[in-house]
């Protein structure tokens, strides 16, 4: 299956690309159910100087990842779009409410040669429900936003600075984002 990106934009040399066709919406409305009820520890720490603001997340093992079809297209749409074969070394999901904190951070060091890849687990998502995912660029100015759709995947390179909003006072519904933490397949 070939998988076209929907957007794709580089901030300071480093891609970006956004997805709206790797998953179904039938898929993600069973990842919701499953994420809903999932058991989130309040232990996820964007930096180590916010270490006192921890956010809910909860970690998938190696075994959960490879088990989810969603995962499989995921590294296909990776494949296709890099010059590197890549494979998930973390996943986890982020539960993120109104009134949470979250932080800009990186998810690797300028050097790294790791990806990241965010799919928007939400059945349904209004426009005014925020959420986005903000990019920034070395001036720390924000150079490109991601809309949280169902559904949708943004896939970046690590060293980018981002930060996940969390949602508007209007909406009654957690933003889970599933994360994907990937390096080339030839690092294990």
């Amino acid at each position: 299956m070939h998988y076209a990106p929907t957007y794709h934009t580089l901030v300071d040399n480093r891609p970006i690309w956004v997805f709206d066709d790797i998953c179904t919406l039938s898929e993600i409305k069973h990842l919701y159910s499953g994420l809903d009820n999932s058991a989130y520890k309040r232990n996820e720490v964007a930096r180590p100087d916010t270490q006192e603001h921890k956010h809910w997340a909860v970690n998938l093992a190696e075994p959960q990842i490879l088990a989810l079809p969603l995962y499989q297209k995921l590294i296909a749409a990776v494949n296709q779009v890099t010059e590197a074969q890549y494979q998930a070394y973390r996943g986890y999901c982020n539960h993120a409410a109104f009134g949470d904190m979250l932080f800009t951070h990186t998810d690797c060091l300028p050097s790294s040669n790791e990806m990241t890849a965010l799919v928007y687990v939400a059945p349904e998502w209004d426009i005014e429900w925020g959420g986005e995912t903000l990019f920034f660029n070395k001036n720390d100015d924000c150079a490109f936003a991601c809309t949280p759709k169902p559904g949708r995947v943004v896939l970046f390179h690590g060293a980018i600075k981002h930060v996940g909003r969390p949602p508007n006072r209007i909406c009654y519904k957690p933003r889970f984002t599933l994360a994907f933490k990937l390096e080339p397949a030839s690092n294990r």
